[in-house]
């Protein structure tokens, strides 16, 4: 089956078939080894990218910026200090704006229906660098690590411990339940993640012989596991809930005791990133061999570059 993802924009991996997120993530490598080979085409020579930035980013703007310029593009940064998004003109008014001027347009922000809004007004592909509700760019760098790391995705466990209804693990459930591989989100019941997802993701497992499990049992959940993630107990915007969470989520640090819990000396550790060290996960786990952080955030750029190039040429 021939892929085509032209003029497509990127807001949410629900949107996406299997097979297009397996298009994405082979162009990915190949993009990462013409990177490493210094053998860049300026596929976006001509092209320019307006980057919208409601929340503030090391990876996301890094990667975006990056990877287009290097294809000879030019990416324009801007932060709600330099436009007039949600002040004193709509979103909607924005992304026609930005659609004549832009050959596409990307979103980092709050509402996951301002960056649909963007996509539906500007006529341009729009790009979700992370809203409240979804984070999909990151979880095509988390699935290619993995590959790098495994050799492959479909019948690997994945588990996420601690605010498993975050926008990340919201992803990654959604995600592991497209390419068949197994996902637990280990967790307090207060953070548990929504039930009406939940059913969604259980409904496409099915479908590509994998398995969604919702459980505060960190023993069961851990067993066999391949893959141990994390984020921070409290995410952008949300830093007047730092104590509570911290009480909350305690039980769930990821340290060396949880990561025995897999049985498996080649388990790995991932994180999003940033990291608070000492509170979600150990340094001595964030640093240690079975940490492959470091990895994933370059290979933000690369899967991050694969979009582009996959809808823009």
């Amino acid at each position: 089956m021939k892929i085509r993802l032209t003029d497509r924009s990127f807001l949410k991996l629900l949107d996406f078939s299997p097979e297009e997120i397996r298009y994405l993530l082979d162009l990915a490598h190949r993009l990462k080894e013409e990177k490493r080979r210094g053998k860049t085409k300026n596929r976006f020579k001509g092209k320019s990218l307006a980057m919208i930035f409601e929340k503030r980013s090391t990876r996301t703007r890094c990667a975006f910026e990056t990877a287009f310029a290097e294809e000879g593009g030019h990416p324009v940064f801007l932060s709600t200090d330099d436009i007039q998004l949600g002040a004193k003109e709509s979103v909607e008014d924005t992304a026609r704006v930005l659609g004549r001027m832009f050959d596409a347009i990307q979103f980092r922000g709050f509402r996951q229906d301002h960056v649909e809004l963007l996509a539906s007004a500007s006529g341009v592909p729009v790009y979700n660098g992370l809203t409240d509700e979804f984070h999909p760019t990151q979880i095509l760098a988390d699935f290619m690590t993995m590959e790098e790391v495994f050799g492959r995705l479909k019948g690997l466990k994945v588990v996420f411990v601690g605010d498993t209804r975050n926008n990340v693990a919201k992803s990654m459930m959604i995600g592991c339940s497209k390419m068949g591989v197994d996902f637990t989100a280990l967790g307090p019941k207060e953070l548990a993640p929504d039930p009406e997802t939940v059913g969604l993701c259980r409904k496409e497992a099915e479908k590509n012989g994998c398995r969604i499990c919702v459980t505060e049992n960190a023993d069961e959940a851990l067993n066999g596991a391949d893959v141990v993630y994390t984020d921070v107990w409290a995410s952008m915007g949300e830093e007047t809930e730092s104590a509570a969470r911290e009480k909350l989520l305690a039980p769930f640090q990821v340290n060396d005791g949880l990561m025995e819990k897999t049985g498996k000396t080649e388990s790995i550790f991932l994180h999003c990133l940033p990291a608070v060290k000492g509170k979600e996960v150990t340094e001595s786990v964030i640093e240690g061999p079975r940490s492959y952080v470091w990895d994933e955030a370059e290979n933000r750029k690369h899967t991050i570059k694969a979009v582009m190039v996959a809808t823009l040429t």
